[in-house]
């Protein structure tokens, strides 16, 4: 993933597909998925992740899907995004670096009016893991929060997710105790390379098959591809029996 913010390239890591073999409690979030159709592995159990009030995946007994974006900078893409998710009803979660929220506040005020929740991507996505003094790791996050109340008059949310989805067991701990759920996610694709789209075939290929019951859904609103599919994919994923729920039922 890569985020360009004007003449500032911020490098993120790829989404990684295959299970990763790292020391427990820390790492770059991975998934495999070896069974189509279910829960996928991830570098930690759901069970050691809850101790930390931390998610990844919802009830996997449940045909339930929650669907999140993360974005850097805007390109376009988010006010139709925003027009897909009201037509079809669908809640969303909208993790944002605080510059974005800075940057784009009628955005925002969107987001947040129709039902969606504004979620803390940190202030200026860094690797959250490297940061062991609990003063500069809670700066990201509060800088975030008080971007959020200038521009809406409220409280941000109590959800993040880590950039990269770099992470330690430490870094979750001082996360949970700033009153924060940390979000991973259970599926996602190669959707945030703005100079190389997926076309919608590729997109379906991936979104499709592996969607799963409790899904926490990683999507990119910089992706014109996003965009795009977002309706026929809201609507195929709810003609195979799923409804969407927001994220704040996550670990309920």
């Amino acid at each position: 993933m890569k985020y360009i913010v004007k003449s500032a390239i911020i490098t993120v890591a790829a989404i990684c597909f295959l299970s990763a073999a790292v020391l427990a409690g820390e790492g770059n979030w991975g998934l495999g998925y070896p069974v189509p159709g279910s829960t996928p592995q991830g570098n930690e159990s759901a069970d050691y992740l809850k101790k930390f009030d931390a998610y990844f995946v919802g009830n996997a007994a449940e045909r339930t899907l929650y669907l999140t974006f993360d974005a850097g900078f805007e390109n376009g893409n988010t006010a139709v995004i925003l027009d897909t998710l009201k037509s079809n009803n669908v809640p969303a979660a909208f993790f944002l670096v605080g510059t974005y929220i800075r940057d784009n506040p009628e955005l925002i005020k969107r987001m947040a009016e129709e039902g969606h929740i504004v979620a803390n991507h940190t202030m200026s996505h860094p690797d959250m893991s490297a940061i062991m003094d609990k003063a500069a790791f809670t700066h990201e996050l509060t800088g975030t929060e008080e971007i959020y109340k200038s521009v809406t008059g409220s409280e941000m949310p109590k959800f993040y997710r880590p950039p990269s989805g770099k992470y330690s067991e430490e870094n979750m701990k001082m996360a949970q105790e700033a009153g924060y759920k940390t979000i991973f996610w259970s599926l996602a694709y190669v959707d945030w390379n703005v100079d190389k789209q997926p076309t919608k075939e590729e997109a379906f290929a991936k979104l499709i098959p592996r969607v799963h019951p409790g899904a926490v859904i990683l999507l990119h609103s910089t992706s014109k591809t996003n965009a795009l599919i977002l309706d026929e994919l809201i609507k195929r994923y709810r003609d195979m029996g799923y409804e969407f729920r927001g994220i704040e039922e996550l670990g309920r």
